[in-house]
């Protein structure tokens, strides 16, 4: 243990805020992603504001020490794993809601605020916050904005990065900026406030972020619908999206299905190859035209079954049932989670080359996620115990990397690069584009303490 950080921390931090127990540290030392690696943290700091925070990167900065910022933990690409000898850095303490602005649209937070905090927060002022990942229950703001992630709206509403008007950001050297403003519109300088989002850490430690709102949207209308093949609901994907703009449109295939069937009966059709759930927001004449418009689009695709309801509770429901997916195939086994993206036109190509990678390597793999913008969640489902069977998930889970970019996509949609995929990293961005990541790090932390070994 390096006493003398320990000393020089005590003197600069409340008390209560330095944490050396041996349990906790465990604790903190990796997120969700299971098989990324992760080292063993020198201490961890439970920053209380944005002075707990400067005083830490100063300190760190002084002495050459790595800091790795934290959120809820629950990223899914280790982005929060810790690095040997390093400052785990918590933000979770930091987690008020600091304003609610009705009249401009806006709310202003802090990083350890939960996502269904701010959406509260906002209900109660009538309005909404839409960028609504599946772990929005339990997801802080920070690791959001870290990864600037996505979820079930953002086919109508963007993602998270589309929601953030400014930051409150603590530099490597302890020095803060703010960036952006509380305008709808603003292009003055470079777009730092877009640098910052999906930086994983790397560049800054974000301590409050100011967020656009929205109205409401009217109630929604859901359609579900049942394919007896995946190539039929990724072409019922491909026409929707040509067609109208749905507020969600997520894909389940046979084994997710199957597995939320076994974790929580919901009746969902397990001898179905695909299920597709679709919502228009749009309300009034518009909502009953969208859905129609969907509905003709899936049964042109071979869908067996197609309905739809205005049933604010039975459209829940269907939700939890996607909601479900990934804490459902993980009942089955231990779990790598693919996070792919590529072009719409190629949604049909991905989901037939994720079949051919399973039977070909032997391995449970249960697909679902946003069919609507492509970003698709493979996940690969096998025995721990089994070190054969842990060497084809992982070459799996490559195969899948490998499938997307050759059909023109990205590696990752929403989760991060982290750890986990940044041998892929490369591959898609290719040297030069590498190479100004890099002088990007340099230049803003040039002593490359920032959570170190992520992303590039």
């Amino acid at each position: 243990m390096n006493t003398a950080l320990l000393r020089e921390l005590a003197a600069v931090l409340p008390p209560e805020a330095l944490v050396t127990d041996a349990d906790v540290l465990e604790a903190h030392r990796r997120d969700q992603a299971e098989w990324a690696p992760s080292g063993r943290p020198a201490v961890l700091v439970r920053a209380t504001c944005t002075d707990d925070v400067r005083a830490v990167l100063r300190l760190a900065s002084a002495r050459k020490v790595p800091v790795v910022p934290r959120g809820a933990g629950s990223g899914l690409s280790g982005g929060a794993n810790a690095t040997d000898g390093c400052i785990v850095l918590s933000l979770m303490r930091m987690n008020r809601v600091l304003e609610v602005d009705p009249r401009g649209l806006l709310a202003v937070v802090q990083p350890g605020v939960l996502n269904a905090e701010v959406k509260a927060a906002a209900a109660e002022k009538g309005l909404w916050y839409a960028p609504d990942p599946a772990s929005w229950e339990f997801s802080s703001l920070g690791g959001n904005l870290a990864t600037n992630a996505g979820g079930l709206c953002c086919v109508k509403y963007g993602v998270t990065g589309d929601a953030v008007l400014g930051l409150e950001v603590v530099l490597a050297d302890g020095s803060v900026v703010r960036t952006g403003g509380r305008t709808m519109k603003n292009v003055a300088g470079y777009d730092l406030t877009r640098l910052f989002v999906g930086s994983e850490g790397t560049l800054g430690v974000i301590t409050e972020a100011t967020l656009k709102l929205r109205p409401k949207p009217p109630r929604a209308t859901t359609l579900v619908a049942t394919f007896p093949t995946l190539a039929g609901a990724g072409l019922a994907v491909t026409d929707i999206m040509a067609r109208t703009r749905p507020s969600l449109l997520e894909l389940m295939d046979r084994a997710t299905c199957r597995a939320v069937e076994a974790y929580k009966p919901l009746g969902l059709d397990g001898e179905a190859a695909a299920f597709l759930l679709a919502r228009s927001d749009a309300g009034g004449d518009q909502g009953v035209a969208d859905i129609e418009a969907m509905a003709r689009c899936c049964e042109a695709a071979g869908a067996t079954f197609v309905t739809h309801s205005e049933d604010e509770a039975e459209g829940e429901l269907l939700l939890t049932a996607r909601r479900l997916a990934f804490p459902a195939l993980e009942r089955q086994g231990a779990t790598l989670l693919d996070d792919v993206g590529v072009p719409l036109s190629r949604i049909p190509e991905l989901l037939a080359a994720i079949e051919g990678i399973a039977a070909r390597r032997e391995v449970l793999v249960g697909t679902f996620g946003h069919a609507g913008d492509g970003n698709m969640h493979p996940t690969v489902v096998f025995d721990r115990k089994d070190p054969a069977a842990l060497s084809r998930a992982r070459a799996a889970f490559d195969d899948i990397l490998e499938a997307a970019l050759a059909l023109g996509g990205t590696i990752t949609g929403e989760h991060g690069v982290g750890v986990l995929k940044q041998p892929f990293l490369g591959r898609q961005l290719g040297e030069e584009a590498l190479r100004l990541h890099r002088r990007l790090k340099g230049a803003m932390d040039p002593l490359g303490i920032l959570n170190p070994g992520k992303v590039c």
